[in-house]
């Protein structure tokens, strides 16, 4: 956990993560949706592509210069569910329950929500967990 949190711990980039799963790419529009100075941006893009979260390719618009798209790698998308926890987390202790977004299957609609899972695929409490030491139990 704590080289996660190394890695994700400032409000910038989890903000910066959350809009790549929305499906923003480009710097303008991270900038436009955040609120984020510029200078922040591109040293947060830069930290995130540096550890491999984003990649950067380079577009261009006919008639304008080249400019970059900030996609998710396969690292950065592995955050899904972390992120989604984060979220239910949030609706429930500091919006009250009331979240403006659910997240649902595409296919049927119903909502989704994070679970433990054992081998088999059965939901399990927490109050079943238990940390164990590798080797050791």
């Amino acid at each position: 956990m704590a080289a996660a949190v190394e890695l994700l711990g400032d409000r910038w980039s989890l903000l910066i993560l959350r809009e790549a799963f929305y499906g923003v790419v480009r710097h303008a529009d991270f900038r436009d949706d955040l609120n984020v100075p510029r200078s922040v941006l591109t040293d947060r893009l830069g930290k995130l592509v540096r550890d491999g979260l984003l990649e950067k390719t380079e577009y261009r618009e006919q008639g304008a210069r080249a400019r970059h798209a900030y996609g998710l790698t396969k690292k950065g998308r592995d955050l899904a569910i972390t992120l989604i926890a984060m979220t239910e987390w949030g609706v429930e202790h500091c919006l009250d329950g009331h979240s403006p977004v659910d997240i649902v299957d595409r296919k049927s609609g119903q909502s989704l929500r994070v679970a433990l899972v054992d081998e088999e695929g059965k939901e399990q409490p927490l109050t079943r967990v238990a940390l164990k030491v590798k080797g050791q139990y």
